[in-house]
């Protein structure tokens, strides 16, 4: 019994160790994150090696690099990445574009400005789900409001989505009316941080207002400008609800993104193994973008330096 107590007591001391408690506290979250995340990026990432599919019961054999030899001769994948380049390229050019330019709306005061901010704020609290169903029954050419409004001036029936470029262009507005908001955020954020005596001495001196923005405002929110377009580029290099609610990838393949074709290889032709090299690839191209910001961040450090 006392060397029972002894042991309960000494484990119990053990426990409460201040040396030890940290590492007690932190052991369930590791834990978690080791079985929810770390443990499946390690099984797709050994399943890239492997000729193996999801709907056979077949062994896996090894093929080594086969499958990313195969993923990046593939025309497919490049005709995606191709379309997922055009669709990113503008969608985050227009959000700039429109949160900058409301960034500079709201840095003013004028009335009934918080109850508008909300308003503009509200899209990016959506669901993509909601969104995409949103403008697809907004391009719906029977009764959407754009066909509606189309109709006002053409007798003929506006189909948005009938043509490869009419779809792109609606998969970039829906984006666009999605986030900008968030560029929004942070541009606002680098604008009320400007202090005001140096606009008040750019008045003294007299300098335009192209000059003032150029050499007061721009390196207050550049950084944010390139946090930003990292944000946008990496979300919208992703993209899927939005392309696979709206057209589905059509008309034909001409709005696939690489995250659509990424979605059917995997669960629509069960083509586990060369899905998995895929995903492989796209983090691969995810982390140069996240270095290359990091790259232009620590440039203009030592500029500022």
């Amino acid at each position: 019994m006392a060397d029972a107590a002894h042991h309960r007591g000494g484990f119990g001391a053990w426990l409460l160790d201040p040396k030890r408690r940290g590492a007690l506290l932190v052991t369930p979250a590791i834990a978690i994150l080791f079985v929810m995340n770390i443990f499946p990026l390690m099984w797709s990432f050994g399943l890239s090696f492997f000729n193996y599919k999801a709907s056979s019961l077949k062994v896996p054999k090894f093929k080594g690099l086969d499958n990313y030899h195969d993923v990046l001769t593939d025309e497919k994948v490049w005709e995606r990445f191709q379309t997922t380049a055009i669709i990113v390229s503008a969608s985050v050019v227009l959000q700039l574009i429109i949160g900058f330019l409301l960034a500079l709306m709201f840095a003013k005061a004028f009335p009934m400005r918080r109850i508008v901010l909300m308003l503009v704020l509200t899209p990016m609290m959506l669901s993509f789900v909601s969104v995409g169903v949103f403008f697809k029954l907004f391009y719906e050419p029977t009764f959407g409001i754009v066909s509606f409004v189309i109709n006002l001036f053409t007798e003929e029936r506006f189909v948005l989505l009938g043509s490869p470029e009419g779809a792109i262009a609606g998969i970039v507005i829906a984006d666009a009316w999605m986030w900008s908001p968030f560029v929004m955020l942070l541009v606002l954020a680098g604008l009320v941080s400007v202090p005001k005596y140096l606009y008040e001495a750019a008045e003294i001196d007299r300098a335009s207002a192209w000059r003032r923005f150029w050499t007061i405002t721009f390196p207050y929110i550049k950084s944010l400008l390139l946090l930003a377009v990292l944000f946008r580029t990496i979300e919208t290099f992703k993209l899927f609800d939005i392309v696979y609610i709206i057209t589905e990838g059509g008309p034909g393949s001409t709005t696939e993104t690489i995250a659509v074709y990424l979605y059917r290889t995997a669960f629509q032709f069960f083509k586990t193994s060369q899905s998995s090299a895929l995903a492989y690839i796209v983090l691969f191209i995810v982390i140069v973008l996240t270095n290359l910001y990091l790259y232009a961040v620590n440039r203009r450090a030592e500029e500022i330096d």
